[in-house]
């Protein structure tokens, strides 16, 4: 079988094989018989079907397996004599041509781009520095309280914060529209759930009060039919509730797991708490820093294949994960190329990373994504069980190893770039989204 490779861009390639139909036909003739060993038919006994039955009953099927056996080793062959790592699946294209002694093809496909590491020496990484005081974990105390608020009805008119209970119903051009009535529907007033101007409309009424009034979807609003538009809505108010918090008390603490109530236990059991947030925020804000100036440090071309598969592996996550919070996705799917950019970072990441952990040794040991998976284990209550499960479950295992890796990956730029510390309060820190 004769096969050449052609460039035909920056990572594609394509190449032309010539297949010999007289192989073809002995490989078809081959397996045919075969069949015919074994082959059941109605009035024959097994294996004495005439081969001119078996021929009709399975030549078209045997033929086109053999011909995709034939074009994937002559692929395998050609591209391993060329020494290249295919990306992605080729495409393979049949060429109309006038050898009558040969069946030609074509395969177009993209390779893994040669990485040219960069020198990172001249990046500067900025690493947070934040105490945590006493105000930190009042701060981190409150959340906790708000996170356990009860409501009781409130007696006067709604105000932001309130839980409000209302019924709606809303027309475009005196039409109904997808959505456009609740009866009971509770919502938090001044929260951001509901659009600006129906938390207007319902701040300032009170129970058994009505209103009508106008609200125009952004144009930008999830929902297509009514983007853009304006509604108007008939709205009532059924509860107006306030919120209560829980007191600072044996009782509130006892409820975050301190047996005996004791708050200052309770105090220093919070505060390592957020220590342990505070630190896992600098590392992963520091992180960011470190791979960022690896990606810029070393630009390449990424196969479209990787990015594609990328952008629809994430969206199948972000569905799935849409879907267990118990939103419905329209045809159970989301759109992959609104994961592009996350995408290509991520492929650009695990190129550069691969080679760099091959080029500096920086594969992680055994003890390393053992230290990782117990700290992971802290969390549960039984860490010995769920160490247990991770070294049970290979995907699982080969995640941590991959953090272990990543992990290996920074410390070595940190120990390159310019790592600058940095002080920035506890609200700056956790606002940030590290």
């Amino acid at each position: 079988m004769a096969a050449n490779v052609e460039t035909v861009g920056a990572l594609e390639r394509r190449v032309s094989m010539s297949v010999p139909l007289e192989e073809i036909e002995r490989r078809v003739d081959e397996r045919l018989k075969q069949l015919a060993r074994n082959a059941k038919m109605p009035g024959f006994r097994p294996g004495k079907v005439p081969m001119k039955m078996v021929a009709r009953q399975y030549g078209m099927q045997v033929r086109s397996e053999v011909l995709g056996d034939a074009v994937e080793k002559a692929f395998g062959e050609a591209v391993k004599g060329a020494n290249l790592r295919v990306a992605g699946n080729p495409r393979i294209e049949k060429k109309d041509g006038a050898d009558d002694k040969a069946l030609e093809f074509s395969a177009t496909f993209e390779v893994y781009p040669e990485v040219q590491l960069g020198d990172v020496a001249n990046a500067t990484v900025e690493r947070p520095q934040v105490s945590v005081d006493d105000a930190a974990v009042d701060k981190t105390i409150d959340i906790l309280r708000k996170q356990r608020v009860q409501y009781v009805p409130a007696p006067r008119s709604a105000q932001d914060g309130d839980r409000l209970t209302v019924d709606f119903e809303g027309t475009i051009d005196g039409q109904p529209f997808g959505g456009n009535k609740a009866s009971g529907f509770a919502f938090v007033l001044g929260e951001g759930r509901m659009l600006p101007e129906f938390d207007a409309a319902a701040r300032g009424m009170a129970v058994g009060e009505s209103k009508s009034f106008e609200l125009r979807f952004p144009a930008d609003y999830h929902g297509k039919e009514v983007a853009g538009k304006t509604a108007r809505f008939e709205l009532a108010i059924k509860q107006v509730e306030e919120p209560k918090l829980p007191e600072l008390d044996a009782e509130f603490a006892k409820g975050l797991g301190v047996a005996d109530g004791d708050l200052a236990k309770m105090r220093e059991e919070v505060k390592a708490n957020v220590e342990r947030e505070v630190k896992k925020r600098i590392e992963a804000h520091t992180k960011s820093q470190a791979l960022q100036a690896l990606l810029d440090s070393t630009p390449l071309d990424l196969p479209k294949a990787l990015v594609q598969e990328e952008a629809q592996r994430l969206a199948q996550a972000a569905a799935a994960d849409l879907q267990a919070r118990g939103l419905k996705i329209e045809q159970g799917r989301l759109d992959p190329s609104a994961f592009d950019a996350s995408a290509k970072r991520r492929v650009a990441l695990g190129l550069i990373i691969g080679e760099l952990a091959r080029a500096q040794a920086l594969q992680p040991k055994p003890d390393q994504v053992r230290v990782l998976i117990e700290q992971e284990a802290q969390g549960y209550d039984s860490p010995a069980e769920v160490v247990k499960w991770f070294y049970m479950q290979p995907q699982r295992l080969s995640e941590m190893e991959g953090l272990a890796l990543e992990g290996n990956v920074v410390n070595w730029l940190l120990s390159k770039a310019k790592v600058v510390d940095k002080a920035v309060s506890f609200d700056e820190l956790m606002s940030s989204g590290a």
